[in-house]
């Protein structure tokens, strides 16, 4: 028991595994309709890709500390995503300079937020929530509140397409080839800058004690702005991944629904990101939202029509819940106990 609450790797791999097992096993009963199985599971990745990069967004911002959490995530991803849509689709840029240009208008999104945060001191939950409001405004107006579907674009939905994995391709299922293209690489560069790099230890100082981190010569607020720099540019290739997949640029299409950031927060706050900062793991995240996904994918298979999205907005503020609540009890119980 002590292993599951203080490791928060082996407690996903459980819940993984009960997740799978419960709906695996209703499906094959029949309480549920027939289909949750291995190639149900691999298409329903296509929903972990996007979610999944906006997950190591928000454990960029959160880990930073001083309350540190983006909630304009998702309306990066609509503005940046008309932009990819007017580069690309209308004035006819290559597709690489257009990628790269979003890319760098998402940082330059998230540095105007790390600014007014890191260096004007305001809350970042009022900062991303009025960046939030404004830029999803602009993403409207910007095209009459008309998507950008040309053939360009249309031609992207290839970026989405399920793909046969090499040498051991013929035994497994369909792979969506954003899981290659989007998914990993990010997951290996925020790993890589989080894990094995001179700024990545001075996130986590500063996320820890922002006080001693100043002291011990950390430029605080570098760092910390830096870290809404990153979140900006992740949500800048989420903009392109989603313009794949509904291969047009959408102005509602990171904040169509409930948005992307509540999930993004949840999957982050479920793989063990401390929301006071300063704690957190790429692999606990990639888990988190792979559970996350896959519970989603059962519940729309085992209840049809609205009935099904309400649920998962139910499972997801339980689960969101639940997270935070493990989090305090884990902290208070063994931190205690180890004085």
């Amino acid at each position: 028991m002590r292993l599951l609450l203080t490791n928060r790797t082996v407690l996903l791999l459980v819940l993984l595994v009960l997740v799978v097992g419960i709906f695996t096993a209703l499906s094959a009963t029949g309480v549920i309709p027939e289909g949750y199985n291995s190639d149900y599971l691999a298409s329903s990745m296509i929903n972990l890709v996007p979610l999944t990069m906006l997950a190591l967004a928000q454990l960029l911002v959160i880990v930073s500390g001083n309350g540190g959490i983006d909630l304009s995530v998702g309306a990066i991803v609509s503005l940046a995503g008309m932009l990819f849509g007017f580069m690309y689709g209308i004035w006819g840029w290559p597709l690489l300079v257009s990628i790269l240009a979003t890319v760098v208008c998402g940082a330059l999104f998230g540095m105007f937020n790390g600014f007014l945060v890191a260096y004007l001191g305001y809350p970042p939950l009022i900062v991303t929530l009025a960046t939030y409001y404004a830029m999803w405004s602009i993403s409207l107006v910007i095209n009459n509140q008309q998507p950008i579907n040309t053939p360009p674009l249309q031609d992207l939905y290839g970026l989405s397409r399920a793909v046969e994995l090499p040498l051991i391709g013929q035994y497994l299922p369909l792979v969506p080839l954003g899981v290659f293209l989007f998914m990993i690489p990010t997951v290996l560069i925020v790993w890589f800058v989080t894990a094995k790099t001179t700024y990545g230890r001075e996130l986590y100082a500063i996320g820890t004690n922002d006080t001693a981190a100043m002291w011990a010569g950390i430029n605080t607020k570098l760092v910390r702005m830096l870290a809404y720099v990153g979140a900006g540019a992740i949500s800048g290739l989420v903009a392109v991944v989603t313009a794949s997949q509904f291969a047009s640029a959408r102005p509602d299409q990171g904040v169509s629904g409930n948005g992307m950031a509540l999930p993004a927060i949840t999957m982050a706050v479920l793989g063990g990101v401390a929301i006071m900062g300063g704690i957190g793991t790429v692999m606990g995240v990639l888990l988190a939202a792979l559970l996350i996904t896959w519970l989603n994918a059962g519940i729309l298979l085992a209840f049809s029509g609205n009935a099904g999205s309400q649920l998962q907005l139910f499972a997801l503020g339980a689960v969101l819940v639940g997270a935070a609540l493990l989090n305090g009890i884990t902290t208070r119980r063994y931190s205690g106990s180890n004085n």
